[in-house]
């Protein structure tokens, strides 16, 4: 396939930047654009001994021979995205569409200083939901306007266009989840815009045509940071005899944790148009599976997980995530 959509179906923090990263490196795309709301969202890829969280830049940088591109629908925050660049080494491959929206330290403080949004929805205090607003309102600036960004400014539509039509291979990468889709999540403890695989796809500029699959990532034990509902999450000390704690890559809390569901991982695969799912975490159902990258030598506890969750979701489970580390995966895609 030309052109993939890869989105969070639970919460955010599915571990999408492995993902992304694992399916980079196996089809060896000429672009990876990442569309989104902005730098709240953190992915975390460790590659050998090496662990790195980024926010602007997509985490399918590990793969060295893709040209990196931000989608216009994504906001920019030009402290973040050249710290990254400078730690990342990623200088002439990464480009921000002109059109991009720019948060400014006055959104931030504005983040900070609302009781609404920092106490009750849990916002990550980076800015973006003000941007947003600015932008709605027809106020805000754009890339195109700031010096700083001129170096890595093009037009992402024709550049991630130009190579579906040459049939090269593009992933377009989604940030958050479908759980905090400001739309279909669980309003108001949602982002500041729609997280969903057609969203992803219009902030990068590919139109519905052109995409041939869309991968969505579930873990098997979802989780969430910040406030809202939850249906299956489980207590403190459930979690902490199960060996579950986590925290967020931007924020650094800890995330609540919870079992898995069913009812919305299936109501997630139909909104987002999902043709495969990617399940990370299966370690996590039996330690047993750590590390292992061979379908059969999966645990009777594990494949039963799987075989639930392939029904629940209707949808082939193709990429199994069986720990942290790029090369603890198994990949199906070529049996179906």
């Amino acid at each position: 396939m030309t052109c993939t959509v890869i989105v969070g179906g639970f919460f955010g923090d599915e571990g999408k930047g492995k993902i992304v990263a694992h399916i980079a490196h196996a089809d060896e795309p000429t672009i990876i654009a990442r569309g989104g709301v902005g730098p709240n969202a953190g992915h975390t890829v460790q590659v050998g001994d090496k662990e790195y969280g980024v926010r602007m830049v997509p985490s399918g940088f590990v793969y060295p021979d893709a040209r990196l591109c931000i989608g216009a629908g994504v906001l920019v925050d030009p402290r973040v995205l050249a710290r990254e660049v400078d730690v990342l080494g990623v200088k002439g491959r990464i480009f921000v569409d002109r059109r991009c929206g720019v948060i400014e330290e006055k959104h931030i403080a504005a983040d900070k200083a609302s009781v609404h949004l920092s106490q009750k929805i849990g916002s990550t205090g980076t800015g973006c939901g003000p941007a947003n607003a600015d932008r709605v309102m027809r106020v805000g600036r754009l890339a195109q306007d700031l010096p700083e960004l001129k170096e890595y400014l093009i037009d992402v539509p024709v550049e991630v266009n130009t190579a579906i039509d040459n049939d090269e291979v593009v992933l377009l990468e989604g940030t958050q989840g479908f759980g905090i889709s400001l739309y279909y999540g669980s309003y108001p403890f949602v982002t500041s815009k729609d997280t969903s695989a057609s969203q992803i796809a219009a902030d990068i500029g590919v139109g519905p045509t052109g995409i041939d699959d869309v991968v969505v990532v579930f873990k098997a034990y979802p989780t969430r940071v910040g406030e809202g509902p939850f249906s299956t999450e489980m207590s403190h000390e459930q979690s902490g005899e199960l060996g579950l704690q986590e925290f967020g890559t931007v924020t650094h809390r800890e995330r609540r944790i919870g079992c898995w569901d069913g009812e919305m991982a299936r109501y997630s695969a139909m909104i987002n148009g999902c043709t495969q799912v990617a399940i990370t975490g299966i370690d996590k159902v039996d330690k047993a599976c750590f590390g292992v990258t061979e379908y059969e030598k999966l645990t009777p506890k594990a494949l039963a997980f799987l075989r639930a969750a392939e029904d629940d979701i209707n949808r082939p489970i193709t990429l199994i995530s069986t720990g942290p580390e790029l090369s603890q995966i198994i990949d199906l895609r070529d049996e179906f």
